[in-house]
């Protein structure tokens, strides 16, 4: 089995349903709203949600995707950088009780944290973020040991507004024979890093992920399928995803329109994630380019069904079990997903 390792925020999401909006407009926080916050700020507010009884789960952008392959049966790793504190500790336990070696540096700071309230009848969620420790992640923190002995290397956008940190972290990348991903996370960091984020993608990152926001961002072209067919030009596998109308993969002259599958969809929180996971899997065990997206497909339609980005153990089992089904026609891999 081929292995994977991840680069991003090291993040604990603390979900918290409120009673009232009265914390959200103590905060000023817009209902429905994503705002990044100081670390008193985010202390006070952690403070504040302890009493009510929350849940902590390990996410993160890449750290979701490497969570899902290493349940996939991949050997998977992930670097990032957390405090010397109990959100460091319940991060660091989450991966590893899923099986993810973890490269955690430490940092003098508060570990990142992204903190979801719950509210109204609608379940409408609001994140204030601190991203603490996670940012003080540095160039000079990685090290050409940490990238040998992998096949691939999976990047989370986000971190791309830390130019130099992710310039160093493809070099060392490539150096070390990987096949190097990045999931593009956000249009409005593919807007600021434009002219930096073609620059990598040209010169090093085999595969792109990104939402139609996002490859619009990327490549100024508003129709996703001929966003997709510019994204092609620079790497050698564009995969475009446009949410309940599915995803298009385009390798060299090969193009793919993947429809979703089935879900009840109560949050979509993590979709993309799993997704990119899923056809990473497919990809590692050497599927055509249609398979690894409809696995992708497959295991992001359990994660839209459960609130927040982990999925539950039944839905883990629905899924290997459909996807087993899937691999077995186009493949007589011995490589299938574990139980």
């Amino acid at each position: 089995m081929k292995s994977i390792l991840g680069i991003g925020n090291a993040l604990t999401d603390i979900l918290a349903v409120l009673p009232d909006d009265s914390l959200l407009k103590e905060y000023h926080l817009p209902k429905g709203s994503m705002q990044h916050v100081d670390m008193e700020t985010g202390d006070k507010i952690w403070m504040r949600l302890k009493p009510l009884g929350v849940k902590y789960v390990a996410g993160g952008s890449a750290a979701n995707t490497i969570t899902c392959t290493s349940i996939f049966g991949m050997p998977s790793s992930f670097i990032g950088k957390i405090g010397d504190d109990e959100l460091g500790l319940l991060f660091k336990s989450d991966q590893e009780q899923y099986g993810v070696k973890t490269m955690l540096l430490k940092s003098e700071h508060s570990s990142g944290r992204s903190m979801v309230f719950v509210s109204g009848g609608n379940a409408e969620r609001t994140f204030a973020v601190y991203l603490g420790a996670a940012l003080d992640l540095v160039p000079e923190d990685l090290k050409p040991e940490y990238f040998e002995g992998y096949d691939y290397f999976h990047i989370e956008g986000y971190l791309v507004q830390n130019q130099a940190l992710i310039r160093r972290a493809v070099e060392l990348a490539s150096a070390a024979g990987c096949i190097i991903s990045i999931d593009m996370a956000s249009y409005n960091v593919v807007e600021s890093n434009n002219a930096f984020l073609h620059d990598i993608v040209d010169k090093y990152v085999d595969i792109v992920f990104a939402n139609e926001t996002e490859s619009r961002a990327f490549t100024k072209i508003d129709e996703p399928r001929e966003a997709l067919r510019e994204i092609s030009k620079h790497c050698k596998i564009a995969v475009v995803k446009v949410g309940k109308d599915g995803s298009w993969v385009k390798s060299g002259n090969d193009e793919f329109y993947i429809p979703v599958w089935p879900a009840d969809t109560i949050d979509a929180t993590g979709a993309g994630d799993t997704y990119a996971a899923g056809f990473l899997y497919a990809h590692s065990l050497g599927m055509p380019l249609n398979v690894c997206g409809e696995v992708g497909s497959i295991i992001a339609a359990k994660v839209v069904e459960v609130i927040g980005t982990k999925i539950d153990i039944p839905r883990w089992k629905d899924a290997k079990r459909e996807i087993r089904a899937l691999l077995a026609k186009n493949s007589a891999s011995e490589d299938t997903p574990r139980e």
